[in-house]
């Protein structure tokens, strides 16, 4: 035999050539092969194994090198080729040697592989079950098992042929199990692993029954006595195939240890080896029962054979959990099984361990054999372990037996009796939600849920770790893809439909967990010993977050943040029942965990339209009383949202609470059969019940319903009908509830009707006599008015609409809103007070808004403000003080109204407290009289333009004056807020009446001595004093402005009409002078304003009136003797009328408006008094430098101070005295210009009068230097172009400064002055 080939030279020369060959690659070479030589080698006991062996080597690598080349050679003959096959297995059980022994099976399976015929299989199985049969040991059979084993791997259609045809030959391998060597039981379980699991099980279900019995019996005879690794790992292979036919697993299960040998076995041997076959059969094998089978190798630390037993449990436990839990359980099972969930980190162990688990939690006797509380901590270990890892299905596979065992945990014995090992579970659970993987989140939500039960919650519960739990849960539910509406409309395919339904999943999942939440939270408060940790010091800063308050205001942040939200997204177009009824559970858990915060919660739902979406699901879903839970959870949640918000309309209005519980309820009966659609409502609000079901329990109960919940969804912004149909259906209600004799409404439903007719009014048309009179009883019966009312506008403008409803309601609206306004707006008053002086506040605007319509409200203020408390009263001052101010065109009329019933209302204070009105301000009937007199200014002032033009002082309004005046002669110098308002008023009618009118008034204002002693009062306190820092304390500064202006009005009358005095009134000069002198840098405005008109006033007289005692001191009059100036201007002297013309000047360069004209007045009526009594003084004055610098100043002040009035009327008033310092260029010719560049058009009538004035002045006076022809020819053709000249003076109106009123007639600008009234204003 040469190196590489397979020939053996000794005898192949005997051999024919045809069994010889080349075989090798088709490019050539190979091995010389000699069929014929191999043969004889394996028969010869002579050859050595050695040879043997290189031999079989390089026939398999000819084999595996050149396949199909030695079939050719042996396809020659038939019979040399079943002669090699049987060759071949001779020698497996003839060598010895192991790796012969090797070589031989490989060969035999790549020489069957390569032949690939049945026939040859066939002839195989034949010798190896007539060696079987005529041996007496099975000793040495162990190659030839390995060989079939082998064979079976490659040939996956030879464990059929075996069960279809071979069944001796598999008794015969069923007795060979019962061979004592491990080794040979190994290959044998082997060949029955591979016969069971053949063409996928299929092959063992052909199998005879009495085989498969006794290969189970034999099965567990050797696994529970098995010491050898390999044969374990077979047996656990083959158990695996059996344990998946549920015929074996009875069988295995249910194995008695007397199990006998079947007749067959019996008759197998006739020798000794037959009867110690027998015997062994006969004896009491030592079995153990197969959970303890199973429990053992658990507790081997082969990895291997634990996963393998798992594996074979839960195949079993699959098949029938109810029948083989107990078994497996008492035999303590899982015990051991949660032991290896504690110890291993492996995937397929973790896998293995919880698919055994599930099944077994099925069995009550697992949690009563308290496994669940051994083994609750080794399961979160190893589900954190789990979810570390990226298996998801094994994730998914523990979170379900967490969920199962927290599902099914008895409640009267705690898995987590203690804080760490509930945060342990949530902190596991938590990671489970975080997953990205849909299907585990949604498993671990499931385990949240289960968690979340009360009776799995620690001492002290962990209110921190649900919450984070919720947080997380629902941050899960945020990242979700929502379904958008494009998206909807597309074509989706099978995968975007499977994530979109993993996604409704999870959304579900995390309600139903959140709905468990809600109720455990419902569940500790409820308990007080739960409510509060009583374990926890409450000093530590983590108290207040692991607190049921701080839970339940992370489930309402949740639901209103994500909840809402997600859920009304997921649903728009596609609801979920099971989604829903979570849903609104959950928003109805609200209003019990957290009230204080329920009012805006309630309010927020409402307006972003619950109502309809809630009645639109009881529409579509819960029909024809399906889904009834759906229904009750809608109905539900619609309950308790409209209580809570009829709660806070009922706190506003300070209504019973009974209301609320009538409500209630209505609302409990009613609801559950309202399914129906918001467009349907309408027929159903208009339907006439039955007699039988016109009470609160039947069909008017449902109505009832529908008019509650359109009013507080109305309430909220939410129109659910268009006003129209709500406003006739009310309408329509109403009547039908009267006509049929029903029960009077509710006061609650009739709140809410009555809302509704007034907020859907502007759309509807005027009611009818019939529905208005029935509107009028309906309101009519209810006993409190006062509790049907709302602080809402437009039920306002619905009482007054109609003047039924106006008469017999009005009057009490109107004094509820004023309360309601005072209940609102009082404490704001103090912060905003300013900003409401100069805008009135919206509750005011409505009743201005009110008046506007319906001018008999005036009446109804006015009558409150006589009659009612202070309080209310001066509320409805307020309102129509500011609803006077702004009137433009209207006054005439309101004003007409209101003079009857403001005289009505003096002379009833005039007659019934004339003793008391001395007594000062705080007598309770004095307190109107100030809000009578501050309603008469504010009448005066609105009436102003009608009043100087035809009133009468004969009529009314001498009526008023005299009461005004009588009434504030009687009142103490100290009530300033009745006097202040009284001089206001006199002052008014005295600046505002026509001339021909002033004779008698002021001829009774000078009769009454009190007046003059009230005037003399103030004006003495003051000491002419005008600083504002230190006021008297007997006068406010606006009621000394007040009394100036009056008595300057006084003055000019008297002196015009020569009215009789009867008492004179001391006033001194020089204190007037020396405080304008030195103290107006300090003093109020409109106190310097005063002051001077007054200081006009008297100048205007020649400070010589029957009513005023002028005083004066040498230091102004001059010393004593008097010059023959001084004597002229006594008592005011050359030197006071160089003081008072600088302070005049000093007052005109502040260029303030009101200072601006008063001062500019005051000069013209100095100078006009100098001219009468001292031209040479006059002229003097006029012709000081400081003249020159005021003018100069005025001019060089900018275009708009150029053309202002006063400075045009101060160029007259120095032309008009003969000044010297008026110079024609640059004074006049500055003027001139910029009053053609500017565009006399575009000056207002005041500008253009004094311009006028000015240039007519100019034609008459001299100017330096003298004017020209074509000067003149310039301003002739100026005075055309302003046009004819006009009588033009401020309007005959009322300036209001807060409770001070001043006549603009009195700061019109005078070109001149006299000794009595202007001759020109302007």
């Amino acid at each position: 035999m040469t190196s590489g080939d397979i020939v053996y030279d000794k005898i192949h020369l005997r051999h024919d050539s045809k069994w010889l060959g080349r075989l090798g690659p088709p490019d050539g070479g190979g091995v010389l092969l000699c069929v014929a030589c191999v043969i004889e080698m394996m028969e010869s006991d002579d050859i050595a194994s050695v040879r043997k062996s290189v031999a079989l080597s390089g026939v398999s690598g000819v084999l595996k090198v050149s396949p199909g080349a030695l079939r050719e050679l042996l396809q020659q003959d038939h019979r040399v080729t079943l002669h090699f096959i049987a060759s071949l297995l001779g020698m497996l059980r003839s060598v010895e040697d192991p790796a012969t022994l090797e070589q031989v099976v490989q060969v035999l399976v790549q020489l069957l592989l390569e032949l690939h015929s049945e026939q040859y299989i066939r002839f195989v199985l034949d010798e190896i079950h007539t060696q079987l049969k005529d041996q007496l040991s099975l000793r040495g059979f162990l190659p030839t098992f390995t060989f079939l084993g082998r064979l079976m791997e490659v040939f996956p259609n030879l464990a059929q042929i075996l069960v279809a045809q071979y069944a001796p030959f598999l008794e015969c391998l069923c007795s060979a199990l019962l061979y004592p060597d491990e080794g040979l039981k190994a290959s044998l379980f082997y060949v029955w692993q591979r016969v069971f699991r053949a063409a996928g099980g299929t092959a063992a279900q052909s199998l005879p029954v009495a085989i498969r019995d006794r290969v189970c019996i034999l099965l567990l005879q050797t696994l529970a006595n098995a010491g050898f690794p390999q044969l374990i790992i077979n047996c656990l292979g083959l158990l695996k195939q059996l344990v998946r036919l549920r015929e074996a697993v009875s069988v295995l299960m249910n194995s008695p240890s007397d199990q006998i040998l079947s007749e067959a076995d019996q008759n197998l041997h006739t020798n000794n080896n037959q009867i110690l076959i027998q015997n062994q059969e006969q004896q009491p094998p030592d079995l153990c029962p197969l959970p303890l089978i199973l429990k053992k190798l658990l507790l081997s630390g082969d990895e291997m054979l634990q996963v393998a037993s798992a594996q074979c449990m839960a195949f079993i436990l699959v098949h029938s959990p109810s029948q083989y839990s107990a078994p497996f359980i008492l035999a303590d099972v899982p015990e051991f099984l949660f032991e290896r969930l504690a110890s291993s980190s492996s995937e397929v162990l973790l896998w293995s361990v919880y698919s055994c688990l599930l099944p077994l939690t099925e069995d009550p006797l697992f949690f009563s054999k308290c496994h669940s509380v051994y083994g609750i901590e080794s399961l979160v270990r190893s589900l954190k372990e789990a979810l570390r890892l990226t298996n998801l299905e094994l994730q998914k596979q523990g979170l379900l037996l967490l969920t199962e065992i927290l599902e099914r945990q008895p409640s009267g014995v705690r898995l987590f009796p203690s804080g760490p090992g509930f945060a342990a579970v949530s902190e596991a659970v938590v990671t489970g939600v975080s997953s990205s993987c849909l299907q585990v989140a949604t498993q671990a939500a499931h385990a949240a849920s289960a968690l979340l039960r009360l009776n799995h919650q620690s001492s002290p519960v962990q209110y921190k770790e649900i919450q984070t739990l919720i947080e997380a849960i629902t941050n899960r539910c945020s990242e979700l893809p929502l379904p958008s509406s494009a998206h909807r409309r597309s074509t989706v395919s099978g995968g975007q439909k499977s994530q979109a339904s993993r996604s409704r999943g999870l959304l579900l999942q995390a309600l139903v967990c959140f709905q468990a939440a809600c109720r455990l939270a419902e569940q500790c408060a409820s308990e007080p010993f739960l409510k509060e940790n009583a374990f926890t010091a409450p000093s530590k800063q983590g108290q207040a977050q692991n607190s049921l308050e701080s839970l339940c205001r992370c489930l309402l942040h949740c639901c209103d943040t994500v909840c809402i939200p997600t859920v009304t997204r997921m649903c728009e177009h596609a609801p979920s029942v099971q989604m829903l009824q979570c849903f609104y559970s959950i928003l109805s858990s609200q209003f019990t965990l957290f009230p204080s915060l329920m009012p805006l919660f309630a309010c927020k739902l409402a307006s972003s339209g619950f109502y309809r979406l809630a009645l639109e699901h009881k529409a579509l879903l819960c029909v024809g009383n399906r889904n009834s839970n759906l229904n009750a959870s809608c109905c539900g949640f619609l309950q308790k949202l409209s209580v809570c918000l009829l709660s806070q309309v009922h706190h506003a209005t300070c209504s019973d609470q009974h209301d609320t519980e009538d409500v209630e309820d209505l609302l409990q009966c009613g609801l559950p059969s309202l399914c129906c659609h918001v467009s349907d409502w309408p027929p159903l609000l208009r339907e006439a019940p039955g007699l039988l079901l016109s009470d609160s329990h039947g069909a008017r109960a449902t109505q009832y319903c529908l008019i509650i919940m359109l009013h507080l969804a109305l309430q909220q912004g939410d129109r659910l009908l268009p006003d129209q149909t709500v406003f006739s259906s009310v309408v329509w209600l109403l009547r039908s509830v009267q006509e049929q004799g029903d029960c009077p409404l509710p006061r609650s439903v009739l709140r809410s009707a009555l809302f509704l007719l007034a907020v859907t009014q502007d759309k509807s048309p005027k009611l009818d006599w019939a529905p208005l009179n029935c509107i009028s009883k309906t309101l009519s019966s209810c006993q409190s008015f006062s509790s049907l009312y709302f602080h809402h506008p437009p039920l306002l403008h619905f009482i007054f609409c109609y003047l039924e409803l106006a008469e017999k309601f009005g009057p009490l609206v109107l004094e509820l809103w004023l309360t309601q306004q005072a209940r609102h707006t009082e404490p704001e008053l103090n912060a905003v007070k300013e900003q409401q002086e100069q805008q009135p506040d919206p509750d005011t605007v409505e009743l201005l808004a009110l008046i506007e319509k319906h001018p008999a409200v005036i009446l109804i203020l006015l009558d409150m403000v006589c009659t009612k408390e202070a309080a209310l009263a001066e509320r409805a001052l307020r309102v129509l003080s500011v609803f006077l101010q702004g009137q433009r065109g209207c006054e005439a009329e309101l004003c007409a109204q209101l003079r009857p019933a403001l005289l009505q209302a003096l002379q009833r204070l005039s007659v019934e407290n004339s003793h008391r009105l001395g007594q000062g301000h705080n007598a309770g009937a004095v307190a109107s009289l100030p809000v009578v007199l501050k309603l008469l200014c504010v009448m005066q002032a609105s009436d102003s333009p009608s009043f100087s033009s035809n009133s009468d002082t004969d009529g009314t309004h001498f009526k008023l004056l005299y009461h005004v005046s009588n009434l504030a002669g009687k009142l103490k110098p100290t009530n300033t807020d009745s006097l202040l308002p009284a001089f206001s008023y006199l002052y008014s009618c005295l600046s505002l009446s026509p001339a021909h009118c002033t004779d008698r008034a002021v001829s009774m204002l000078l009769s009454n001595s009190g007046l003059m002693d009230q005037l003399q009062t103030i004006l003495s306190s003051s000491s002419f004093s005008l600083s504002s820092s230190s006021p008297s304390v007997f006068s406010s500064s606006a009621l000394l402005c007040c009394c100036r202006l009056l008595m300057s009005s006084l003055i000019t009358l008297q002196h015009v009409h020569a009215a009789q005095v009867h008492k004179r009134i001391s006033w001194s000069l020089d204190s007037a002078v020396q405080c304008l002198l030195f103290q107006k840098g300090n003093t109020d405005s409109f106190l310097l304003v005063s002051s001077l008109r007054l200081l006009q006033a008297l100048l205007d007289v020649d400070l010589v009136s029957p009513l005023v005692c002028v005083s004066t001191s040498s230091d102004l009059a001059g010393p004593r003797p008097l010059s023959a100036t001084d004597s002229a201007l006594y008592p005011l002297g050359s030197r006071g009328a160089r003081c008072l013309t600088a302070v005049l000047y000093g007052l005109l360069l502040q260029k303030q408006e009101l200072l601006l004209r008063v001062s500019l007045n005051c000069l013209g009526s100095l100078l006009s008094f100098l001219h009468r009594k001292s031209p040479t003084t006059a002229q003097y004055v006029v012709c000081q430098p400081w003249s020159r610098f005021l003018l100069y100043s005025l001019l060089n002040s900018g275009e708009s101070c150029l053309l202002h009035p006063a400075t045009l009327t101060l160029i007259t008033l120095l032309l008009q005295q003969g000044s010297t310092t008026v110079l024609w260029d640059p004074d006049v010719l500055k003027v001139m210009q910029v009053a053609e560049r500017t565009g006399v058009a575009e000056l207002s009538q005041e500008a253009a009068q004094a311009l006028r004035l000015l240039l007519t002045q100019l034609q008459s006076s001299v100017v330096q230097p003298p004017l020209t022809e074509e000067h003149r020819r310039r301003v002739k053709s100026m005075m055309e172009s302003l046009g004819p000249s006009l009588s033009h003076g401020l309007p005959g109106a009322i300036l209001r400064v807060g409770d001070l009123s001043i006549c603009l007639s009195d700061l019109a600008l005078r070109a001149s002055g006299c000794s009595g009234r202007p001759t020109h204003t302007f």
